[in-house]
């Protein structure tokens, strides 16, 4: 189900909250992900948001691959509250990140 691993959805959460000290790092380790994880961490945002219902995961994911015309950095770092797409995302689709998130603090 999903092609990318919570703890990369976790840092990229934490670096967006950081704001523009952390943008630059950011856009490249979101550009340095495989087109899957690219996929679905857009998927994500987009449950995340309402765009897509948890059970439409999969067809939110075909739809990212399908529709992936710019750079996903560019895309994402342009969604207002991406970090809290992603986080309602994971929620969403029951992804516990409660230990992940705990390194990261």
């Amino acid at each position: 189900m999903l092609e990318i691993a919570p703890s990369k959805i976790v840092h990229i959460i934490f670096q967006s909250r950081e704001g523009d000290m952390a943008a630059a790092e950011l856009r490249q380790f979101i550009a340095d992900l495989n087109d899957d994880e690219k996929a679905h961490l857009t998927a994500m945002a987009w449950v995340g948001r309402g765009a897509f219902e948890p059970e439409d995961y999969e067809e939110a994911v075909a739809t990212a691959f399908a529709e992936a015309t710019t750079p996903t950095e560019d895309y994402l770092m342009g969604m207002p509250h991406l970090s809290e797409n992603l986080e309602a995302g994971l929620e969403a689709l029951g992804v516990d990140v409660t230990e992940i998130e705990a390194d990261f603090l």
